[in-house]
């Protein structure tokens, strides 16, 4: 589960609700016809610009953002030289039924198990992540869009607003319903797009970089250990992956055992 996403997402709502409340009354901020406007309308106009495969796949796309977790690099690549080891001792069979953190890396270990050369097994493994990409890349197109959609379609209905506004200026009951219509579609349309839309779409991105890392360094894993290269050799040469912090402190921590030893 993605906290920060979820604290964020939720934090920020519950301060917008927070002002509300103190201020005048909830109910002056909820109108029926500008939240039909700003919704209805972004959902039809976003609709309009993708497949309907896309749009759908957009929201389990974020749903997966908040409950998939990505295991830390470090974490990955002990569990790759100790797959390295593995193979090593036993051979790529031994390696067969080894539950791992991540599907993609279950598929590549198969492949080795199945007997794939090395080339086989990075074109499939390159095509699957090209494939995952392009999931995640249209998901965050998708909600990109509906914070453009969203302050345009408040727009929109602050037009509408304004146009019934001046229309009746010799009913003065009109004038209030229609000036909310006019000032509440601008409103939930910022909303939306602020709040919901545009960290959604950023999230998938970040995602989307740090999936597509992370199975960049299981396909090279995968290709060092099909070739026989020492597991030792596996883990410096994983190491890049890491931030220059964290490999500082690989490094002391290599020093330190070949101290011991």
């Amino acid at each position: 589960m993605d906290f920060a996403t979820l604290i964020g997402l939720v934090g920020a709502m519950m301060l917008i609700a927070s002002a509300v409340i103190l201020g005048v009354s909830p109910d002056v901020f909820l109108n029926a016809p500008a939240l039909l406007i700003v919704i209805g309308g972004s959902l039809l106009v976003v609709l309009a610009k993708f497949s309907f495969q896309q749009f759908l796949g957009a929201f389990k796309a974020a749903i997966r953002a908040f409950k998939f977790k990505l295991p830390e690099t470090r974490a990955a690549i002990d569990e790759l030289v100790d797959i390295a080891n593995v193979a090593r001792r036993q051979g790529v069979l031994g390696l067969e039924g080894r539950e791992v953190s991540s599907p993609f890396l279950s598929n590549g270990i198969q492949m080795l198990v199945d007997g794939q050369d090395g080339a086989t097994i990075k074109q499939l493994l390159s095509k699957e992540q090209l494939m995952t990409l392009e999931h995640n890349r249209s998901g965050a197109k998708v909600f990109t869009a509906f914070a453009d959609v969203g302050p345009a379609m408040g727009m929109i209905g602050t037009l509408i607003g304004l146009v019934q506004m001046l229309s009746n200026m010799e009913d003065p009951k009109s004038i209030g319903p229609a000036m909310a219509v006019a000032l509440l579609t601008t409103l939930y349309g910022a909303m939306i797009a602020t709040m919901i839309a545009s960290p959604i779409a950023d999230k998938l991105s970040l995602r989307m970089t740090q999936e597509a890392r992370m199975q960049s360094l299981y396909i090279d894993a995968l290709g060092a250990i099909q070739e026989g290269v020492n597991p030792r050799i596996i883990e410096q040469m994983l190491s890049s992956y890491l931030s220059p912090k964290e490999r500082d402190k690989v490094s002391e921590e290599a020093s330190a055992a070949a101290a011991d030893s």
